[in-house]
């Protein structure tokens, strides 16, 4: 399986297009970089665990570049980066980490 990210801008009511996002996974005590990719028109990076890639078992964590996106919009955000940071216990389901966002703040969940 894999993990995939959607990213909605709840301020603007619209996908965040072009937001720089990077997957790592914790693997003793340092973070080990997987993919860095960018989300599509719609907001989304479909795979942020690269399709060849083998989901395994660990802490992963997904950061957001939200400034980058912030200052592609002319808009200055709280937050430069979101960091969310979750466990993958079972390597046969695909995670979905959405990220809601607005400049002042932001919510996540496990999506389907």
């Amino acid at each position: 399986m894999g993990i995939s990210t959607h990213i909605l801008d709840m301020a603007a009511g619209k996908p965040a297009a072009e937001v720089p996002v990077s997957l790592a996974y914790l693997q003793t005590e340092d973070w080990v970089l997987v993919n860095a990719t960018v989300t599509d028109g719609d907001g989304r990076a479909k795979y942020l665990l690269p399709i060849e890639a083998k989901l395994t078992v660990g802490k992963y964590r997904a950061r957001f570049d939200t400034a980058a996106y912030y200052e592609a919009q002319g808009i200055a955000g709280l937050y430069p980066y979101v960091d969310v940071v979750f466990e993958v216990r079972d390597a046969e389901q695909h995670h979905h980490i959405p990220l809601l966002l607005t400049a002042n703040g932001y919510t996540t969940y496990r999506g389907t």
